[in-house]
């Protein structure tokens, strides 16, 4: 049997909850959230075509500067230009014009300087992002010179683009960043359009990396494979696949297999390839695409724990081990095919290169399994626990993974209860679900799989707020988000709602808020909507207009109830994990 981690709140708590939202929604008409500006003020140098930028050192400024743009907010809004979906799965992945992306190589001089590049090529549906991280980290520690492109962004853009795992510079990014942008706007034309958003991202790390003269260039799939923008590369050292699953079906297609095709689609003919454990209508389609093209595909298992000596990797769960293993995979064989094997003992199954080691321990990724304590909450009772999953397999792992995190974090804090007699006891421990996902993503699918694995562990949730993602689908930058509350249309976040309470109530009648006295009808008599604020509010979800409007309600609640601690998931999608993670750090 398994124990809920939490002491089950007391039938009057949910009332209370609800009222205190009622009220304090009340007391907000009057003051909307505005949150302030920031912007940056960097200028950009000269750029040598072929070499890296020195950098001066020289802050003078500018008499031309005198605007409230700055340079860096320019370059964004150019940036921004170029998204032309209202969604952010753009379908120009479907192959829409995909050789444009040569003759964009062509014109930027890089066609020649990519086929020299050393690079790692990963794909998959859940997972790539870490194992570029594992991969990065590791030749890193080996010593080598290394370029990591991923997606998204979570606060900046700049996080796309790593240099020896550092973000690269603003300073750096504007130089190159205008020297592609001008060198496009002046080639292209009706036949070759400016390209698309990703497209130019990609191409710019293709510039970076090039100038940069890196000694490995790890590139992370944006979208499928087949049609990717990173799929100009016609000659990595070694390909990836990680775990594969339902993700994006409106664009690699509504099967395993036919998702799996698409992600093949980064084999190149003879190079290659490494992939983890698949579902076998996945592997059936890997496997037949790999002989096809002649690729050496392997399949590689989880990374042995003891093989870290008594250490943890760097990013936390058990599915990480799985990233891990083919981050290794692929390390080892980018070793062995460059002819960088010196000082490396990679024939030892019993024990990893220290330098190995050192990678995966100290590798990191914003917004995978990150806990985050709010800095404006001064009694440390309000805990964001982030994952940015946003399908069916990636919620179960974050479910999983939130649950042996809220119970270690509550036998943390009691051990530290110790206090004095005069301090305030935190009698609940309370989760809150935090979420908003994109509308091609089907909420029946997701939800049953979080509610599920969290009922398992004994957590249930006391409440689920649904947002509106502050960042704009067409802006790119924090000075693109809105300054005030404009009327949003809220209908998508009403469905999950919707779909969120079906599910809560309509568990054999039970609700997961753990007032189990209380009556389906009783639970929803308080269901009210306030057409100022748009908040829809009931006893176990609400949907805000704004996701400040939600970060308030959940700081003035904590204050305001002495009793409880808030542990509060951040879930559905990276852009949602970023907005907050923007939020709270400033």
């Amino acid at each position: 049997m398994v124990r809920p981690l939490f002491l089950p709140v007391q039938p009057s708590t949910g009332g209370y909850c609800l009222r205190l939202f009622s009220s304090w929604l009340v007391s907000q008409k009057s003051s909307p959230f505005r949150p302030p500006s920031a912007h940056s003020d960097n200028h950009h140098p000269p750029l040598n075509k072929d070499s890296p930028i020195e950098m001066s050192g020289d802050d003078n400024e500018s008499p031309q500067r005198q605007h409230t743009v700055s340079p860096y907010e320019e370059a964004l809004d150019a940036l921004s230009s170029l998204i032309t979906k209202k969604t952010r799965a753009d379908k120009s992945n479907k192959g829409d014009q995909f050789d444009l992306m040569f003759d964009y190589l062509k014109v930027l001089e890089l066609d020649g300087q990519i086929s020299q590049m050393k690079v790692i090529h990963v794909a998959g549906t859940k997972g790539k992002g870490s194992t570029c991280t594992f991969t990065e980290s590791i030749l890193r520690n080996c010593g080598f010179h290394t370029g990591l492109f991923t997606s998204p962004h979570l606060i900046d853009v700049r996080e796309r683009f790593r240099l020896d795992g550092i973000d690269i510079s603003e300073e750096k990014f504007l130089a190159y960043f205008w020297w592609c942008w001008d060198r496009l706007k002046e080639k292209t034309n009706d036949g070759v359009p400016m390209p698309t958003y990703f497209r130019f991202l990609a191409l710019l790390a293709f510039k970076i990396f090039s100038a940069e003269q890196v000694d490995v260039a790890i590139l992370e799939v944006g979208l499928g494979g087949e049609f990717d923008a990173t799929n100009v590369v016609q000659a990595p050292i070694v390909c990836g696949i990680s775990s594969l699953g339902y993700d994006h079906m409106e664009i690699l297609g509504h099967t395993l297999g036919e998702i799996a095709g698409k992600k093949a689609g980064i084999f190149k003919h003879g190079v290659p390839a490494f992939t983890v454990s698949q579902p076998d209508e996945a592997m059936t389609v890997l496997k037949e695409k790999a002989s096809e093209l002649d690729v050496p595909l392997q399949i590689v298992t989880p990374l042995d724990i003891s093989l870290l000596n008594g250490l943890e990797l760097g990013l936390v769960g058990e599915h990480q081990y799985i990233n891990a293993g083919l981050a290794i995979a692929l390390c080892r064989t980018w070793l062995q095919k460059t002819g960088r094997l010196e000082g490396m003992y990679l024939d030892q199954p019993s024990s990893l290169p220290e330098q190995f080691v050192r990678g995966l321990t100290t590798a990191s990724l914003q917004g995978r399994a990150q806990i985050i304590t709010d800095p404006c909450v001064s009694s440390g009772d309000l805990v964001y626990y982030f994952d940015g999953a946003h399908s069916p397999e990636s919620m179960e792992v974050c479910a999983r993974w939130f649950c042996l995190a809220i119970k270690d974090n509550v036998q943390r804090q009691n051990s530290l209860d110790e206090k004095p007699q005069n301090a305030v006891t935190r009698e609940y421990s309370t989760p809150i679900l935090l979420f908003n996902c994109m509308s091609v993503r089907d909420p029946q699918l997701l939800f049953p799989r979080l509610i599920k694995v969290c009922s398992h562990h004994g957590v249930h949730f006391q409440k689920a707020l649904f947002v509106p993602n502050m960042s704009l689908y067409n802006k790119v930058g924090t000075h693109g988000l809105p300054s005030t509350e404009p009327q949003v249309d809220l209908s998508w976040q009403l469905t999950l709602q919707k779909v969120w309470d079906s599910l809560i109530h309509g568990d054999k009648g039970r609700t997961f808020t753990g007032m189990d006295d209380r009556s389906p009808s009783s639970i929803h008599e308080e269901r009210k909507y306030n057409t100022e604020k748009h908040a829809t509010i009931c006893e176990s979800s609400s949907v805000f207009p704004s996701l400040p409007l939600a970060i308030r309600w959940l700081r003035d609640s904590v204050r305001q109830n002495q009793s409880i601690r808030f542990q509060v998931l951040v879930t559905g999608s990276l852009h949602l994990v970023g907005d907050v993670m923007r939020l709270i750090k400033r």
